[in-house]
């Protein structure tokens, strides 16, 4: 397709070194799928800064976390885990880029975990007819792994902001809020940066749009459920590899908790090829492959929730070449 009239669409996401393979499968799904585009990468520490800038890859601006770090941000960092710290920074990185470049007309945040099998403006499209000013997407949980209650109806992996007063009213409040609290935890209907979404509707529901194209936005809680339902015809525009670590130089964990069904594999079986062909490319620079330890078990779980967890558990290990 002939790209040369079109605009460029900007993409934002954050990631540390330890996500380095997945951001660079996310790049490369981009570059497959999504021209003419330009990604704007928060590192979120200076080694993975260091590591991207080695990297070279073409169609990206690094932005350091020192030049989007405020005082309010740094006051708040030292009680915050490093996920819980990624949460706090996610609302800032639109703003971020609009600084940088401010005739930009939209940005849409990406989780580094998710990658394209179809052109995002399949999503954008519909966006764009919604003439709203914020674009949202729900988990679109499978019944048997509902967890609205919990984490919300709507998932932090692929928001559109546009680049106006009334998007940044809701931005500003979100930001406001991740400062005032963003954890872990379940408290006083409050999840990381991620229910304040839920609340979006009631505060500002003139201004958000909800992406009706539940079966292009796949993930393991229901790519099982769209497989059964739409069989050969499944083919979303992203899937969010939620859980997916590098634990070993050699081993990936794909996915734990689910059930991802026949035709949920093909899509572990293409992103694993891209992850195997960027841990070589690391490899090849001298930079060392990451690894995130296999999650173990809190030692404060009672011996009922170690059972539920080991009855629930369903695994797959795959090895590099």
């Amino acid at each position: 397709m002939n790209t040369n009239h079109q605009k460029t669409e900007h993409f934002c996401t954050l990631f540390d070194h330890k996500f380095l393979p997945m951001g660079m499968s996310l790049h490369q799904s981009l570059m497959d799928h999504a021209q003419p585009f330009h990604l704007w990468i928060v590192c979120m520490d200076e080694l993975v800064e260091q590591q991207l800038r080695i990297l070279d890859l073409p169609q990206i601006t690094l932005i350091s976390l020192q030049e989007i770090e405020t005082p309010e941000l740094l006051a708040v960092k030292p009680a915050r885990s490093r996920g819980e710290y990624c949460w706090t920074m996610t609302s800032f990185t639109f703003t971020s880029v609009f600084k940088v470049q401010p005739d930009i007309e939209r940005v849409t945040y990406i989780d580094a975990d998710l990658f394209f099998f179809r052109n995002p403006q399949i999503l954008l499209k519909e966006f764009k007819e919604s003439d709203r000013d914020i674009l949202i997407t729900e988990h679109g949980y499978a019944p048997e792994y509902d967890q609205t209650l919990f984490a919300g109806r709507f998932c932090v992996q692929f928001i559109t902001v546009r680049n106006n007063t009334n998007a940044l009213i809701v931005i500003d409040w979100w930001q406001k809020k991740c400062l005032e609290w963003c954890f872990g935890k379940l408290e006083d209907g409050k999840f990381g940066d991620q229910k304040y979404l839920d609340m979006w509707l009631i505060l500002f529901p003139d201004k958000i749009w909800i992406s009706q194209q539940k079966e292009n936005i796949l993930a393991p809680w229901n790519v099982n459920y769209f497989g059964k339902h739409l069989g050969k015809q499944l083919d979303p525009v992203f899937y969010h590899f939620h859980g997916l670590r590098i634990i070993e130089k050699n081993k990936v964990l794909l996915f734990i908790n689910y059930k991802i069904g026949q035709y949920g594999m093909k899509f572990y079986e293409v992103y694993f090829n891209i992850l195997e062909n960027k841990s070589l490319t690391l490899i090849n620079k001298n930079i060392e492959i990451p690894c995130i330890p296999f999650p173990k078990l809190d030692k404060s779980w009672s011996i009922k929730k170690h059972i539920k967890y080991f009855i629930q558990e369903t695994v797959l290990f795959k090895k590099f070449k």
